[in-house]
């Protein structure tokens, strides 16, 4: 069996997640009472058992933005602890012009190995995350950005098709930087329209040599662990970046709604089968090891 490296996972705690408190507020994923709790490292090990999971990179859960470097302490601490995760893609405010000295501190702490701030945006503010669409271009988060490519990190870049042009422009102006293209661009409108217009755009950013598409994700829109959608983004997306530059994460829990650990994992396995054992090493394994330096 093929190892695998799962690049996108989070664990957390509700206390510290201010959208698991208070009222029930509408997310991109749907309805999520059953992951409204804790999801403590015990239960991701559980979960990922008999999965042939030999590593794991933690990424942020959105804490309150005051505790960007709390968090990375957290984790950092549960993987002193228990052995995973084994990398931490932390979270800092590219908008704040204390941005840098947030990433000083989170520095201090050996796993940390990128930044995710969420840049999506969309006509729908159910999908609708980031405050404007252009923040990518704005001057502040351009410098601030470049203190990312100070540390060494990479940037997890989440944008819907409209933005990815923007995106593009983005690697291109900062090659010293890997962009982790979250959930294989994050296709959501599944019309022969909608499909060609994501198409067009992973092509542009397939363009730029130091952006990778993480294949995770794939039931967001969909709210189901289906092998035949996840097959046609995977084949697709490999086709254009290689699977050198393509990787496999989880999204566990938020995938835990509708499917379990094994059942995804089997899906990925089966849209890599027709490729080389080499290449489904890439996706499954090497090309995460590479970027976040396991």
């Amino acid at each position: 069996m093929i190892p695998i490296v799962d690049a996108h996972h989070h664990i957390w705690r509700q206390v510290d997640l201010p959208w698991l408190q208070g009222p029930m507020a509408p997310r991109i994923f749907g309805p999520y009472e059953p992951i409204r709790r804790d999801y403590p490292i015990a239960e991701y090990l559980a979960d990922i058992e008999g999965s042939g999971v030999g590593k794991s990179v933690y990424v942020q859960t959105n804490w309150a933005k005051t505790g960007a470097v709390d968090e990375v302490a957290w984790v950092q601490g549960v993987a002193d602890a228990h052995g995973f995760p084994n990398a931490i893609v932390g979270y800092a405010d590219l908008m704040d012009e204390n941005a840098a000295a947030i990433m000083e501190r989170q520095a201090r702490f050996p796993l940390m190995r990128g930044i995710r701030m969420q840049l999506h945006w969309h006509q729908n503010e159910m999908y609708r995350f980031a405050a404007r669409p252009d923040l990518m271009n704005d001057p502040l988060f351009r410098r601030n950005l470049r203190r990312v490519a100070e540390h060494g990190w990479s940037f997890d870049l989440q944008v819907f098709t409209a933005q990815m042009k923007d995106a593009a422009k983005l690697a291109a102006d900062n090659r010293d930087i890997v962009f982790v293209l979250q959930h294989a661009g994050m296709l959501e409108d599944l019309s022969n329209q909608g499909r060609a217009a994501w198409r067009s755009g992973m092509k542009r950013l397939a363009d730029q040599p130091n952006v990778v598409s993480k294949l995770s994700g794939l039931g967001t829109f969909i709210h189901r662990n289906d092998a035949g959608h996840i097959a046609g983004i995977v084949a697709e997306t490999v086709e254009n970046f290689g699977a050198e530059r393509c990787l496999f994460g989880s999204n566990f829990p938020i995938e835990k709604l509708w499917t379990s650990y094994a059942d995804l994992v089997a899906a990925y396995r089966s849209a890599l089968a027709s490729l080389p054992d080499a290449a489904q090493k890439a996706v499954l394994a090497d090309t995460a090891t590479t970027v976040y330096r396991l």
